[in-house]
């Protein structure tokens, strides 16, 4: 009987597989469509009653609209199902702050999927972590102003937009401002693909931009003010028809200054 000898190079190729399948796992798990993970809260499935149970308008120094929230359900223009329009009446003009909704629930660390859809050309709206940092939405803008940019604080990744009348995604690792004694000692970091292909990388978010009227800590020091204080998920208001579907997250508790997936 003649035995085989294990290949010296077998633990090594083994290992080789698996961290090629962890990474193909990882990436399949962004983009449009993505399903909420086990343990992960859906925030926006595109019903009435998910709208009115977890959001609310911001209340902050602009606000000019009333409950209940006027964001409108509309029928999905691209796929079956159902939106919800981010067109509030009282946010015409691009009054930000006028009508922007926050979810009713606050997060530190998180892992974000949001779909979104912009009908017309210059469509503009915002993703604001924590009701902080924004992740602009903005048709026609590739500067760091502009689409999928950490405002401010980052270029546009322009490259992976996938255009008007198409759902987009942005797939987000948020790692909230560390604090010692009162005092910010970490800046906080995001991480985001775009579309299923990598934007940003760990970037550092140095403030909160667009004063007052834009979110928690706006006007507090020209912004640099940043707190310790956990915040809801924020969509902008700004008179356009953008949509949005299929938002979820997953509360997480990031230990190391890390925050790439």
């Amino acid at each position: 009987m003649i035995m085989k000898r294990k290949s010296k190079f077998y633990p090594v190729a083994a290992a080789l597989v698996l961290t090629f399948f962890m990474a193909n796992k990882a990436h399949s798990q962004v983009g449009v469509g993505v399903k909420a993970p086990k343990g992960s809260i859906v925030l926006m499935d595109g019903s009435r009653k998910m709208l009115d149970d977890k959001w609310t308008y911001w209340d902050g120094p602009r606000l000019a609209a009333t409950l209940p929230i006027k964001w409108q359900v509309v029928s999905d223009p691209a796929t079956k199902g159902t939106a919800v329009s981010s067109n509030d009446p009282s946010g015409a003009g691009g009054l930000y702050g006028a009508a922007d909704i926050v979810t009713k629930q606050k997060f530190k660390d998180f892992r974000l999927h949001v779909e979104f859809f912009i009908s017309e050309k210059g469509g503009n709206s915002g993703v604001y972590l924590q009701n902080r940092y924004e992740i602009q939405v903005l048709d026609g803008d590739s500067t760091s102003h502009g689409l999928g940019a950490v405002i401010n604080e980052s270029k546009s990744p322009y490259f992976a937009y996938n255009g008007i009348g198409k759902w987009n995604s942005y797939d987000i690792v948020f790692r909230a401002a560390r604090f010692e004694n009162g005092k910010k000692v970490e800046n906080p970091l995001v991480t985001m693909y775009f579309n299923g292909k990598k934007a940003h990388t760990n970037q550092v978010i140095t403030q909160v931009w667009g004063g007052p009227n834009s979110g928690i800590d706006g006007g507090n020091d020209g912004g640099k003010g940043i707190t310790d204080t956990p915040g809801g998920l924020k969509l902008q208001a700004e008179g356009h028809n953008v949509l949005y579907r299929n938002i979820w997250i997953k509360e997480m508790d990031i230990k190391k200054a890390d925050t790439d997936f």
